[in-house]
């Protein structure tokens, strides 16, 4: 038993992979709403494989690097097709192709991810994931709230989540959902962000992802701020 639970982890990496291959076919036949469900799915056993790693008690570099590899295409490459089909069909022509710098910058800030010893703890720059599921909310928000389709369906929208990409290789300091306690005051800000999240979603369904994703943001800002107060105090 012991012997099979140490292979679930990588089960787990495998399935996010085969969600990103599936969701890659899905896109390029213009059925981006069932792309972005593949990402919500494979982001859900992204998350799962490091819980479960830590669980079970199995870690090493073999994992860490099918993770990463996992998550080029899935989080990397999906995402970017996604927004190529969405330029594509905003009769954007030759722009389209600017989509795949989110796989690329994707890519790079994966690459660095694996060398970087200062993300054990906390990131620095954007995740994939998240970078991923700002895209994957917008094909769900046309699909299921048509009202907010004049807000997204245009060329600066478009031209936007490209821009956010570069967010991925920036320097920004964001904290990471791990939790060493459970203890309310060293994890003030993480608790009041996934609180805020839960209600933001309850109310705005998938026209909550990118306002999550900003706030992730400036709560990271914010705490990091707090943290060189007291490191200079």
């Amino acid at each position: 038993m012991k012997a099979l639970l140490k292979h679930i982890p990588n089960a787990m990496t495998c399935g996010n992979l085969l969600c990103g291959c599936i969701g890659l076919v899905m896109a390029l036949r213009g059925q981006l709403e069932l792309a972005a469900w593949l990402i919500g799915l494979a982001a859900i056993l992204d998350f799962g494989d490091g819980f479960v790693a830590r669980l079970v008690n199995v870690s090493g570099p073999f994992g860490k690097e099918l993770d990463s590899l996992a998550d080029v295409v899935t989080f990397g490459v999906l995402p970017a097709t996604l927004v190529f089909q969405l330029c594509w069909f905003q009769q954007l022509g030759l722009i389209s192709y600017g989509a795949f710098l989110i796989a690329v910058l994707s890519a790079l800030r994966l690459a660095n991810f694996n060398i970087d010893t200062r993300q054990s703890e906390s990131f620095i720059g954007l995740p994939v994931p998240a970078n991923a599921m700002l895209i994957a909310a917008f094909p769900l928000m046309g699909r299921y709230q048509p009202q907010f389709d004049a807000i997204w369906q245009n060329d600066i929208a478009l031209g936007m989540m490209i821009s956010f990409s570069f967010m991925l290789v920036s320097d920004l300091p964001l904290f990471a959902l791990k939790f060493k306690s459970f203890g309310w005051a060293e994890n003030r800000a993480k608790f009041l962000f996934l609180i805020a999240s839960a209600l933001l979603l309850l109310f705005l369904q998938f026209a909550a992802i990118p306002l999550v994703i900003l706030l992730y943001i400036v709560v990271s800002l914010f705490t990091n701020d707090q943290t060189r107060d007291r490191v200079t105090k």
